[in-house]
């Protein structure tokens, strides 16, 4: 072999020494019969020839071969992890559940009140916000170089809901960097109104920026693979042939059919009288919460970025609309689950819960359609990472690549 060859077969194993992630690496394992064949199984012979001691005996070349082509394909199905990416791993583990300490202190009303010994509620707020920026910066760092993708896709997300709410953080002297991180502003956060620390982290809102973040962290805490440091998070996977039953499809059809001038059409009772079938869109309606609650319970701890984001913004509109809805009898709890009483939706106007659905219904219909889509068709691609590598989150654009 000559030097120009030596060279052309280092580079090739030297692509590879980074495990089966690397893409060069990839795409030679990925075409076996070129390597066996051709002139790339030539150069290895000869390769592995010159390191042998002893001549190889007659007819041993091809015995030799299928060996290194065996152990190569063996690495590329189970790779090896390095000791960084390990060390991530496990620092993203123990990060999320110091994170979701800190959260919880934020989340706790006792800290937001004086106590007997003396130690103020200014004070104890600035050390909880202190050390949750610690911890948030900690999952955030140990998410760049993790491979547990279960998890990454929660932080990803979580991270979304941080830029959106960075004029909130500002405002308590918290500022979100360039990067991703938080940065405190000692001075201003000592001068802030507890009021809205509090407000900003309320459990009792399940919309505020600390309930969508304590959700998020949840979720990524249980999202474990049976290897956390050396394997990537395999999630969303279904069957083949066998769809998601999350209820997904379910709230789709019974949205459309409560949008749908259809279901509000009158009859004549006995006499004469046109009457709207409440029966008939009370069965409907709730259908629908019943499919909702499902939903959200079998898909909400899902990390396919889709499936998220599609959730995130059903949780929005019925937030929003939590006030019309319990005109109807519909009332939204502090998870975000509905219940539906009978009495006072039979007593509402049919004609506003009709006008209301029009618009909230087509909506939620069209979210539910793309749970119900992410949760099978794309069970598979539960990460959220684009072709390129880069993870994608509705609304997360900003961060798209950090990850």
């Amino acid at each position: 072999m000559n030097i120009h060859e030596k060279q052309d077969v280092s580079f090739l194993f030297g692509s590879l020494g980074s495990g089966a992630s690397s893409v060069a690496g990839s795409n030679f394992l990925s075409d076996y019969a070129a390597i066996k064949n051709g002139s790339y199984g030539k150069l290895m012979k000869a390769y592995y020839a010159e390191g042998q001691d002893t001549a190889p005996s007659a007819g041993s070349g091809k015995s030799s071969t299928k060996n290194i082509l065996k152990k190569l394909e063996e690495e590329k199905k189970n790779p090896r992890v390095s000791k960084d990416v390990q060390a991530a791993n496990a620092n993203l583990t123990s990060g999320l559940s110091s994170l979701n300490k800190s959260l919880s202190t934020l989340q706790n009303s006792t800290t937001y009140t004086d106590t007997e010994n003396g130690k103020s509620a200014a004070d104890k707020v600035v050390s909880a916000v202190k050390t949750f920026v610690a911890d948030y910066n900690n999952v955030v760092n140990a998410s760049k170089g993790s491979t547990l993708t279960g998890k990454t896709a929660y932080v990803a997300n979580m991270m979304s809901s941080t830029a959106a709410n960075s004029g909130k953080l500002s405002e308590i002297g918290v500022k979100v960097n360039s990067n991703g991180t938080l940065e405190v502003d000692e001075a201003r956060l000592k001068a802030a109104d507890l009021s809205k620390v509090q407000e900003l982290f309320s459990a009792d809102d399940i919309m505020s920026y600390g309930s969508r973040l304590a959700s998020r962290v949840q979720y990524a805490g249980i999202t474990t693979g049976k290897n956390t440091t050396d394997k990537t998070d395999q999630t969303d996977k279904t069957e083949t042939g066998k769809p998601v039953i999350s209820g997904a499809a379910g709230l789709k059809a019974d949205s459309k059919t409560l949008a749908d001038g259809e279901l509000y059409q009158k009859v004549k009772d006995q006499d004469g009288t046109e009457k709207y079938e409440v029966d008939k869109i009370f069965s409907v309606a709730k259908s629908f919460v019943s499919n909702y609650n499902r939903m959200f319970d079998t898909a909400e701890s899902s990390s396919n970025s889709g499936v998220v984001a599609n959730l995130t913004s059903i949780r929005e509109k019925t937030a929003k609309n939590a006030d019309v809805l319990k005109q109807f009898g519909i009332n939204v709890d502090a998870k975000g689950r509905m219940k539906i009483d009978e009495d006072t939706f039979k007593k509402a106007d049919m004609s506003k819960v009709q006008d209301f659905f029009k618009d909230y219904g087509s909506s939620v219909a069209t979210n539910a359609s793309l749970v119900d889509y992410y949760m099978n068709t794309q069970a598979n691609a539960g990460s959220g990472y684009t072709a390129n590598g880069a993870y994608n989150v509705q609304g997360g654009s900003g961060y798209t690549g950090i990850m």
